[in-house]
């Protein structure tokens, strides 16, 4: 039987990103209604801070791109070949004109930079925070479920819109709603080279020989929606991919157009293409004619088409059945139990989507609140949740960039479409562990006189083994006493 100080660690620790110092006391008096109490739907709370929205962004890009444009240009001018970033710096002394072009984009370039890791930092700073820590992990859970990685200059642009913005507002929401937010979000157009992709017999594609991209078409399918055995064939994927041409971000000219608004002859034109949250239907590139996917014909309608379809897929059975899975493992075990599955499986199903309503089931299912912690934390969670029991914030980006670097998940920067990993076997390794107990050491060294046992235990209340209170009274130092307690089997999991 467990006890309502026991639950609220659970509540706290597995559900949220760690607890701060007397949360646990009082979360205690209704562990189950503090998680009910975040689940919100206006969404998850957004990161502070004066950032730019994508609209904005968008247009810092287009400057960036200009000021590319022109240092490419005064090189040629000057008889110099395309720039090399090793290069350009040599000539600089030699040619004031290139220096300014270099120096112009350069400073765009570092002013978009550091502008991501603001976000970064103001992400880390909630999560270190929050009260709601619960709302918290669900967006981040969503957020790496619809993974747009800063492993590509142009996504690392617009990611932290992208989360602000795209995923946080929709978490608690219906998923056909966060789907074709995150989708049609310049972060994922250009992370999965949807802006390239032309309709082969499109007006445009027939002038300009031009190709169709797959990308965003095959991800969506196989890790948005139905999975890999979800039955779709490549004839899907393909057809899909035709029915989502069009979908782009728009160029300086597009995003000027519609700040101004539209006339003259090709207006009706031009009003289908008007720019809107950094996304931009282009008619003239989209592939024409009716799209079969997974047996269900839809007919041309331009923009229509390709968001009818992602509905569809958003709504089918095996989306479902894939993403219940998916929470109950990132939430509760690597290999979960089939029970939870099911009540996930039938409050999606049930609710069309209503990702509110699989939140409180999974809050609510039995299977949720077993004592055992079945997961590992990422190093990111590892980071925070340290933060959350120190009672401190990460103030610095560099730091905190470059301790997720070391321990193998840089900020924003996930390996692949397919996300940051999500068990035990990925985040516990020897190599990993070593990198974490160097990162403990160092917090341990910096907590000053802090009493390691009492911090334990306001961390993990009763979670904390009596093994472990044992080993962290008994350090020989402050320091190593933190240490100790940082890197228990206890802390690492939740």
């Amino acid at each position: 039987m467990s006890s309502p100080p026991q639950d609220a660690a659970i509540a706290l620790t597995r559900f949220g990103l760690g607890a701060r110092p007397g949360e646990i006391a009082s979360v205690a008096r209704d562990p189950r209604g503090w998680l009910a109490g975040q689940i919100n739907p206006n969404g998850a709370p957004i990161p502070t801070g004066e950032f730019e929205t994508t609209d904005q962004r968008v247009e810092s890009w287009h400057a960036y791109q200009a000021e590319t444009r022109d240092a490419r240009q005064v090189r040629r001018e000057n008889g110099q070949p395309a720039m090399q970033p090793a290069s350009m710096q040599a000539q600089s002394d030699e040619n004031p004109q290139a220096q300014a072009a270099f120096d112009a984009r350069r400073r765009s370039r570092r002013n978009l930079v550091q502008d991501t890791a603001q976000e970064f930092l103001a992400r880390a700073k909630l999560g270190a925070t929050t009260e709601a820590g619960f709302a918290e992990r669900w967006a981040l859970f969503w957020a790496n479920a619809f993974t747009a990685s800063a492993t590509k200059f142009q996504t690392a642009v617009f990611v932290g819109q992208y989360e602000r913005e795209a995923i946080r507002p929709h978490v608690f929401g219906r998923f056909e709603d966060l789907t074709l937010a995150a989708e049609r979000h310049p972060a994922m157009l250009l992370y999965l080279d949807q802006a390239q992709s032309v309709g082969p017999n499109s007006m445009a594609g027939e002038r300009r020989q031009a190709g169709l991209n797959e990308n965003l078409a095959r991800e969506i399918l196989e890790l948005h929606t139905v999975g890999s055995d979800g039955g779709y064939t490549q004839a899907d994927v393909t057809e899909f991919a035709r029915a989502l041409t069009g979908w782009s971000v728009p160029n300086a000219r597009e995003q000027s157009v519609g700040a101004r608004g539209v006339t003259g002859r090709r207006a009706a034109m031009r009003q289908q293409a008007r720019p809107e949250d950094g996304f931009i239907f282009r008619a003239a590139i989209h592939e024409p004619g009716r799209r079969t996917v997974l047996g269900r014909t839809y007919a041309e309608a331009g923009a229509a088409q390709g968001e009818a379809i992602l509905t569809d897929l958003a709504n089918r059975p095996e989306t479902a059945r894939r993403l219940s899975r998916k929470i109950a493992q990132h939430f509760i075990a690597d290999d979960p139990p089939e029970a939870l599955v099911r009540r996930l499986e039938a409050a999606w199903t049930g609710s069309r989507g209503d990702l509110s309503t699989v939140a409180r089931a999974l809050v609510e299912a039995p299977e949720s609140w077993a004592p055992a912690a079945g997961k590992v934390k990422t190093p990111y969670e590892f980071i925070v949740s340290s933060h959350r029991a120190f009672g401190t914030q990460p103030n610095r980006p560099q730091p905190l960039q470059q301790a997720l670097v070391q321990m193998g998940q840089p900020a924003f920067a996930a390996p692949s479409p397919e996300g940051w990993p999500d068990t035990a076997a990925d985040w516990a390794g020897p190599d990993a562990l070593v990198k974490r107990l160097n990162w403990a050491k160092a917090a341990g060294d910096m907590a000053g006189d802090v009493d390691a046992v009492a911090l334990a235990e306001a961390a993990l209340g009763d979670r904390l083994t009596p093994r472990t209170r044992q080993f962290v009274s008994r350090a020989e130092s402050r320091a190593e006493a933190v240490t100790l307690f940082l890197m228990s089997p206890e802390f690492q999991r939740r």
